[in-house]
């Protein structure tokens, strides 16, 4: 049977997008479920009161002042002409003193809510980080059962086990889309995990990082980057779910396309391999 131009297409996407998927993907699955978890444990556990809160903003003022100075000096620095080793090394921590105080503002807000809301938004406050210890929880186990099965099934040959193929068939069994749902949710969780490994490293090249994300303070530019890194990923995350759950999605559109038309194609079959 021949191949369609678009074939290839996707074929070369799927190599291209496997080398950030494994990237992205490793460092999400493990930091997506613990930067939750984590996010709990350093929760701010009570209300401060107005004298302390006085006292931590006048320290944070005055951090922000010597940055700010520091900053200034950078500036003078870069128009002089004298940009060596020392100085990209004295701006690198001026950014990292920079988010660390900006850490410090958000959580400082957070212990001393402020306005006629302020018990309703201690209240949302408490709420959110036990949300987050439950989805940390949740994601953990889901990303060790992903570990599990990329063990069992994908790694060892010939598989020990279906394991998650097995857990699926069963659901079905039960109902006939729970094991569609349970499915789609491993596939969307193994996506999650790779936004969260793009926020968390961006595209580093050796020593520099391209279009780096944060939560809030992302310009455009680079979140169009990085969306278009995520959308390269997807579909090597599409062709990944469709090989490790090969058993469960036998006789699919997904498994005729990723797993067999895509792996014999002439010239790139052996970069599947």
């Amino acid at each position: 049977m021949r191949t369609t131009f678009p074939e290839y297409v996707v074929a070369l996407a799927t190599i291209v997008g496997s080398v950030l998927f494994s990237i992205f993907g490793g460092v999400g699955i493990a930091c997506l479920p613990l930067g939750l978890i984590f996010s709990f444990i350093r929760r701010p556990k009570a209300v401060i009161t107005r004298s302390q809160y006085i006292k931590e903003a006048t320290e944070l003022g005055k951090k922000a002042r010597e940055l700010k100075k520091a900053a200034d000096t950078l500036h003078q620095e870069e128009r002089s002409g004298s940009k060596g080793r020392k100085w990209r090394k004295n701006v690198k921590s001026v950014e990292k003193e920079l988010l660390q105080l900006e850490e410090d503002v958000k959580l400082l807000e957070e212990m001393y809510p402020q306005g006629e809301k302020a018990e309703t938004s201690w209240a949302l406050t408490v709420l959110g980080y036990l949300a987050k210890l439950v989805l940390g929880i949740l994601g953990f186990i889901v990303s060790v059962a992903w570990v599990a099965h990329i063990v069992i099934y994908l790694l060892i040959n010939p598989p020990l086990h279906p394991f998650l193929n097995e857990v699926f068939i069963k659901l079905d069994d039960l109902w006939g889309l729970l094991g569609t749902a349970a499915f789609a949710f491993f596939c969307f969780y193994l996506l999650l995990a790779v936004i969260a490994g793009a926020m968390m490293l961006g595209l580093r090249l050796v020593f520099i990082t391209i279009h780096p994300m944060k939560w809030g303070a992302t310009l455009m530019n680079s979140f169009l980057f990085n969306v278009g890194l995520i959308l390269l990923c997807s579909i090597s995350v599409i062709q990944f779910c469709s090989t490790a759950f090969g058993y469960y999605a036998q006789a699919t559109a997904a498994q005729e396309i990723f797993g067999h038309t895509l792996e014999s194609l002439r010239g790139i079959k052996y970069l599947y391999k």
